[in-house]
């Protein structure tokens, strides 16, 4: 029998939705730590659960980041690997997991400290890497990802506890308003809302191509829209969002021709390692919620 060593502050995946107000900061350093964010950036977290920069990496970077996309989705060894999740109709590559261990190019972008630092700042701690993937959007049909709490899904299926793990987008390509970007209701990490039905088992098999079980309703989605907002983020290749692992969030399908492509990195605090699922029968695999607790340097 699974148990954890600590109570359950967010319940979900029960009989009916539940709305619990968060009970964890959202910013854990204190004011006047050290780090790239600066106190009006780190106020704006705090306020909205997400921050946004301009240009995190420079042009001949995003070349050189996304030739190795390229090269990763293109590798027949990749695709075959239980890493890769393919998309149901167009049988393309829709996300590479892990990829900061599948690519030392990658693994050298999540060490960086205009990277690694915030999540640091944002945490107030030293961080690992509890999942790692590239997401490729190409044009004409790459399905979106429906709203979402990413905590509602790494607090049921991967034993995170606390509220303590912070995400980066980092594009690869433009971000434009027309093909499938990211989407947040700014604000809505300041409470968490358990949704409603058991988690099958290797429920990840089903929800990384489509996400079923950690759905809001309609009605709850309406009333968070209705109250936070809807923010569209847009930007240059180069670009990148950090935002609060309790955001509501998702993404609309890319009918453009025009690809959409990014890296996406998990930073959880090395003092809210998991322990066992809250709302699930087995772990997921460690290559979508890792047991590596090992401090990024």
């Amino acid at each position: 029998m699974l148990t954890n060593i600590r109570a359950d502050l967010y319940p979900s995946r029960g009989r009916t939705e539940v709305v619990t107000p968060r009970q964890d900061p959202v910013v854990w350093s204190p004011p006047g730590a050290p780090g790239p964010v600066s106190q009006a950036d780190l106020q704006g977290f705090e306020r909205n659960g997400f921050l946004t920069v301009d240009q995190l990496v420079a042009p001949d970077e995003v070349t050189v980041y996304q030739a190795e996309l390229d090269r990763l989705i293109a590798d027949p060894g990749v695709r075959a690997d239980e890493r890769s999740i393919i998309e149901p109709k167009s049988q393309s590559v829709r996300s590479v997991f892990e990829v900061h261990k599948l690519s030392e190019v990658f693994a050298r972008l999540v060490s960086d400290e205009r990277v690694v630092g915030r999540a640091r700042q944002i945490l107030g701690s030293d961080v690992y890497v509890h999942q790692s993937r590239i997401n490729v959007k190409p044009g004409f049909g790459a399905s979106g990802f429906y709203w979402h709490s990413d905590f509602e899904t790494w607090h049921a299926e991967d034993g995170l506890a606390n509220m303590r793990t912070v995400s980066v987008s980092i594009a690869l390509t433009e971000n434009l308003d027309t093909n499938g970007g990211l989407m947040i209701m700014p604000g809505s990490h300041k409470q968490f809302l358990g949704c409603a039905g058991e988690t099958p088992k290797d429920n990840y098999k089903k929800s990384l191509q489509m996400q079923d079980a950690g759905i809001p309703s309609d009605e709850a989605l309406t009333t968070m829209a209705d109250r936070h907002g809807i923010k569209l983020f847009t930007g240059a290749a180069g670009s990148a969002t950090w935002f609060d692992c309790n955001a509501m969030h998702g993404s609309g399908d890319n009918i453009t021709p025009y690809a959409r492509s990014n890296v996406f990195i998990v930073f959880n605090s090395v003092e809210n390692a998991a322990v066992e699922p809250f709302a699930a029968p087995v772990r997921r695999p460690e290559f979508i919620g890792s047991r590596d607790f090992t401090p990024v340097r």
